[in-house]
């Protein structure tokens, strides 16, 4: 039986193995680590999700922002999503993304959600997509299809992602 438990309850280096197994070695050079730059992950969105004791998936949220003029949009993004690779299609990740959904409207929170994925998958069972994505620009290489969204705050404007410069988000753990 697998329980999802937050993430700042799981040894740090637990974690950072679990990521290293799901993207290599090589994920600190992707766009998305880019875009949400140094900073913290957001403690109430992230979760782990722990079998028999061992560490089997987790996910992060982070507080980002649309950033155009000057004027930060703030956005909430959602990933990574790890998983252990010999776990892969069991439904961990789909817990996990549903955790941090439920946990982002318990926390309001989940007007201005993003990420970078699959449009198919993210898309028939979160809602998220890239009707409002298409001016958006980010840090790094990244295929504009797969740029998504859900909310009634996301912006349908132009701007550059980046991490969020105002930390002012009102955080309070749930499971």
């Amino acid at each position: 039986m697998i329980t999802l438990v937050p993430l700042d309850t799981i040894n740090p280096t637990a974690v950072e193995m679990l990521l290293d197994a799901a993207f290599g070695p090589d994920r600190f050079t992707r766009t998305a680590y880019m875009i949400r730059g140094t900073g913290t992950p957001l403690a109430a969105l992230s979760f782990a999700a722990i079998e028999d004791g061992t560490l089997v998936g987790s996910i992060q949220c982070w507080p980002i922002a649309l950033i155009a003029d000057a004027r930060e949009t703030p956005l909430v993004m959602v990933g990574p999503v790890a998983v252990a690779p010999t776990r892969q299609g069991d439904g961990i990740g789909r817990n996990l993304v549903a955790q941090v959904l439920d946990a982002a409207a318990a926390n309001r929170l989940d007007d201005a959600l993003m990420l970078i994925g699959d449009p198919d998958y993210y898309g028939r069972f979160f809602g998220f997509s890239a009707a409002r994505t298409a001016s958006w620009n980010a840090p790094g290489p990244v295929e504009r299809h797969r740029l998504l969204a859900r909310g009634d705050a996301v912006p349908d404007t132009a701007g550059m992602l980046g991490p969020r410069m105002a930390q002012t988000m009102p955080v309070t753990a749930s499971v």
